[in-house]
C-alpha cells in the first residue's frame, strides 16, 4: 500500500514552502487509496512547541488535509537508540569528539588544497584510552554513520537519474553530544518501520536523501521512492525564505485566502500544467501527477492567491459563506440578496463588511456639477418603496423619458450618486439594499 508522509517541527508556524510538501504527499496518498501519515518532528525538546502542534493540526484541518494517523517523535526515541545499537554492532557508526571550531580549520584546510570539505575521520584512528579522554575532557562526542565510498544512484521523481559520491560527503551526524536524536535517523528509522513508499520533499534535501539510503540499507529497511520538488522564489526570483515568516497559513487566512485557491495554486506551481481553479479535493487528487513538476526554481507571488479566492467565492452558494454574511452584520431577511449582489464585486470574505455598510450607512454621494439638476430631478422621480429586482430598470426608464439621458450619461452619475463610486455590483441587484435611499428623495 502507499504510504506517504508529512513530517513538520513543532517550531513555528506552517508557511507555504511546508505546504506543498505537505499537498503533494497527501496526493499522492490520496490518488492511490493509501495512507497519508502526521509525524511531528519533536525531538529537539528546547525549541518545540505544543502550540505549534496545535496550530499545525489546525492549518491541517483548515486545508482539508485530513491524516489517516499521526505519530510523534518524541514517543520514539527507543526505537531510534535500537537502530543506534544496531549501526555499532554492524561497525557503521562512530563517536567523534572535535569542537566546532576545530571542524571549521579543518574545512578551511581542505578547502585551500583544493579538496572537498568533507569530515576526515580522524576519530576512527582513536584509541579506547584517546576516547576515554576526550570525553572526560569534552563530554560524550557525536556519533556519525560511516558511508561506504561509492556512488548512491536512485530514479527521483522529479530530478530523474540521480547519482551522488558518497566520497564527497561527511559522514553525518546522527546523534548530538547532548543525546538528541537529529532528523537524518530519526526519519531512516520512521521511514521504514512504517512502511512509507513515497517521499517528497525539497531539492535542499538531495544530499541528506542519498546519505539516507545508505542508512536504509544498512539497517535492512526497503528505500522509499524519493522526489523532490524545486524550491519557491519570490516573484522576481529573490529567495524567499527570508519571508517565509509572514507567508504562514494562519497570515494567509487571516487575508481572506480561500483554502481551494490556495491548494489549487499549490498543485500545480512548478509543474508543466496550467494553474486552475479547482472547488473541491477530488479534482485536485484526480488531477495530480508528480512527475509533471521541474527542478528549476518556482515564482511565488501571493498576489496570485487573491484571484484565485475571489473566483472561488463566486461559485458558492448563501450557505458555504453564511457565518461570513452573518459577520458581516447582515440581517437574516437580506442575507440571499446581499451575498447575490456582492458575490462577484469581493476579493474575499473580509470586503463583505464593506458591502454591508455601503447598504447600511449609504455612501458620499459623487455628483459632478454638470449633473446635479440631472440627479435631483431623477431622485424626485424615484419610486416608493419596498424596492425589488424591477425598480432600477422601471425608474431608468422614466428617467431617460423625462430627461432624454441614455446609456452612460444615464446610468454613470445615478450609480455615484447613490453609492459614490464609479463601478460596482449590477444596481438592479444593490438598490433594494440601499437601507437609507428614502432619504435622500
Amino acid at each position: 500500500m502507499t504510504t506517504t508522509r508529512f513530517a513538520p517541527s513543532p517550531t513555528g508556524y506552517i508557511h507555504v514552502g511546508n505546504l506543498r510538501t505537505a499537498l503533494m504527499n497527501y496526493l499522492i496518498a490520496r490518488k492511490a487509496g493509501g495512507t497519508f501519515i502526521l509525524r511531528i518532528d519533536d525531538t529537539d525538546p528546547e525549541r518545540s512547541k505544543e502550540e505549534y502542534v496545535d496550530a499545525i493540526k489546525q492549518d491541517l484541518e483548515w486545508l482539508g488535509l485530513h491524516w489517516d494517523r499521526i505519530e510523534r517523535q518524541s514517543e520514539r526515541l527507543d526505537r531510534y537508540a535500537a537502530a543506534a545499537d544496531k549501526l555499532r554492532e554492524i561497525g557503521r557508526f562512530y563517536e567523534a569528539f572535535e569542537t566546532p571550531t576545530e571542524l571549521d580549520l579543518k574545512r578551511k584546510k581542505q578547502l585551500n588544497m583544493g579538496k572537498p570539505p568533507v569530515y576526515d575521520r580522524a576519530a576512527l584512528n582513536l584509541s579506547d584510552a584517546e576516547k576515554e579522554a576526550l570525553r572526560a575532557e569534552r563530554g560524550n562526542g557525536v556519533w556519525r554513520f560511516k558511508l561506504d565510498h561509492e556512488r548512491i544512484e536512485w530514479k527521483d521523481g522529479i530530478l530523474g537519474d540521480v547519482s551522488i559520491d558518497a566520497a564527497s560527503v561527511s559522514d553525518p551526524v546522527l546523534i548530538r553530544g547532548d543525546g538528541q536524536v537529529l532528523y537524518t535517523l530519526a526519519s531512516v528509522v520512521d521511514d521504514t518501520e512504517m512502511g512509507v513508499t513515497d517521499v517528497v520533499r525539497g531539492a535542499d534535501h538531495v544530499t541528506n536523501t542519498a546519505t539516507q539510503i545508505q542508512i536504509i540499507k544498512a539497517l535492512g529497511g526497503n528505500v522509499p521512492n524519493f522526489a523532490h520538488h524545486s524550491l519557491l522564489t519570490g516573484p522576481q526570483g529573490e529567495a524567499l525564505s527570508k519571508r517565509l515568516g509572514t507567508l504562514s497559513l494562519r497570515d494567509l487566512r487571516e487575508q481572506g485566502v480561500q483554502p481551494m485557491a490556495l491548494l489549487s495554486l499549490m498543485a500545480r506551481l512548478g509543474s508543466s500544467d496550467p494553474v486552475e481553479l479547482r472547488t473541491d479535493m477530488a479534482e485536485l487528487i484526480e488531477g495530480f501527477d508528480v512527475t509533471r513538476f521541474g527542478a528549476a526554481p518556482t515564482k511565488f507571488d501571493v498576489q496570485d492567491l487573491f484571484p484565485l479566492t475571489a473566483r472561488y467565492l463566486q461559485t458558492l452558494p448563501l450557505e458555504e459563506v453564511a457565518d461570513a454574511v452573518a459577520e458581516a452584520g447582515v440581517p437574516a431577511e437580506l442575507a440571499e440578496p446581499f451575498w447575490n449582489m456582492a458575490r462577484e464585486n469581493i476579493t474575499t470574505l473580509n470586503d463583505l463588511k464593506g458591502w454591508w455598510e455601503l447598504c447600511r450607512d449609504g455612501a458620499e454621494p459623487l455628483i459632478d456639477d454638470e449633473d446635479r439638476e440631472f440627479v435631483a430631478q431623477a431622485m424626485e422621480l424615484l419610486p416608493d418603496g419596498p424596492f425589488d429586482g424591477e425598480t432600477w430598470g422601471k425608474w431608468t426608464a422614466a428617467v431617460k423619458e423625462a430627461t432624454g439621458r441614455k446609456g452612460k450619461g444615464l446610468f454613470m452619475p445615478l450609480r455615484k450618486a447613490l453609492t459614490g463610486m464609479e463601478r460596482g455590483p449590477e444596481m438592479a441587484a444593490l438598490l433594494p439594499l440601499l437601507q437609507v435611499i428614502r432619504a435622500r428623495k
